[in-house]
């Protein structure tokens, strides 16, 4: 579902005289398959967001081959939108204004979704992530934990194959991040959806992912699942300080990118 050969991002900062080329992402490469939950990891300034952006398109590689279902993200942008799901845990993609059904019904259009399979959607996901109570609330007025509840379904209405999250849970409180995370599980497990993740709470990983990869300075440092990541340290360690220990200076409890 997600294949990266080689990919690399650069970017050119400062100005004349002092301008100076930033590898943000360096030859990169893994492939994501059908139906897998994936942790990707990284302290602040790693490259995680800039390969998330790549990855949906917003951004373009400087150098390698990236296809997502199939499609080049920044060719095939609006092909592509229609096959993956976002959620930016910082940033909502609901109007803000509007009450929640009514910015669900504006992602009907954008996504040309047909009237009846949308109502359908609309009620599994009203049902599972517990909407019915602040349809009718404008956005503004929602908590963080019902937000981020609207801004997963908008993500979903058209039935995506990939779901790319940046942070899902931040911010949460506990009980909205187990309902979260429970929902999350269901999903991959029940309808098979590709499932990539980055976060900061290590919670989230050890709870939702099979297979973890790590990247730091732009390039892949680890690649497996949680075991061969916890096997990289002394049995009395927490996954916490696994990963602490594979980047220096790292803290898992820094707050996340901005």
């Amino acid at each position: 579902m997600i294949e990266l050969d080689g990919v690399g991002r650069s970017f050119t900062v400062g100005r004349r005289r002092t301008r100076k080329t930033v590898h943000a992402v360096q030859d990169l490469s893994f492939t994501v398959r059908a139906g897998e939950f994936v942790g990707y990891l990284g302290p602040n300034g790693a490259g995680k967001s800039t390969t998330i952006k790549m990855i949906t398109g917003i951004l373009a590689p400087t150098s390698g081959r990236l296809r997502v279902a199939g499609l080049d993200p920044t060719r095939r942008r609006t092909s592509l939108a229609r096959r993956i799901g976002v959620v930016f845990g910082q940033r909502t993609t609901l109007w803000w204004d509007l009450p929640l059904r009514d910015s669900f019904e504006l992602v009907r259009h954008l996504y040309k979704v047909d009237q009846i399979d949308f109502r359908r959607r609309l009620s599994e996901l009203t049902e599972l992530l517990d909407l019915a109570d602040f349809l009718a609330t404008p956005v503004r007025q929602l908590s963080l934990g019902q937000r981020m509840r609207g801004d997963l379904t908008a993500a979903l209405l058209h039935d995506p194959a990939v779901l790319v999250l940046d942070e899902p849970t931040i911010g949460l409180d506990v009980v909205s991040k187990a309902a979260m995370r429970d929902f999350l599980r269901r999903l991959n497990a029940e309808r098979g959806t590709t499932v990539l993740l980055t976060t900061h709470d290590l919670g989230d990983i050890e709870k939702l992912c099979r297979r973890v990869m790590l990247i730091d300075h732009g390039s892949l440092a680890f690649d497996g699942t949680l075991d061969d990541l916890r096997a990289t340290a002394p049995e009395e360690d927490s996954i916490e300080d696994v990963v602490a220990r594979l980047y220096t200076g790292w803290s898992p409890a820094l707050p996340a990118e901005g």
